[in-house]
């Protein structure tokens, strides 16, 4: 997928995910050669993020790419936040 294709097709799903409970927030990425798409999602709990990922949103995430997504829990213990100039470690 070519990365103005791909802009277009995530523009197009990106108002599905305002106001998700829990979303803190969602970067779409595509790799450099276009073959892999995907997500990557901050969330408020991993309770939040299992509401989420249904059975509903798999069928949604294969009828627009045309593959099953995989979903991957990692924590997040530190995050630097350049923007706000802070290091943010909850406890």
């Amino acid at each position: 997928m070519a990365l103005d294709e791909a802009r277009k097709v995530f523009l197009s799903t990106a108002p599905k995910y305002q106001g998700v409970p829990g979303l803190v927030r969602k970067y779409y990425v595509l790799s450099q050669d276009g073959s892999t798409a995907g997500g990557i999602y901050l969330w408020r709990s991993t309770a939040d993020a299992d509401a989420m990922y249904t059975d509903s949103w798999r069928a949604f995430v294969r009828g627009k790419y045309g593959t099953d997504p995989s979903v991957t829990y990692m924590e997040c213990p530190v995050v630097v936040d350049n923007l706000r100039h802070e290091i943010v470690a909850p406890d």
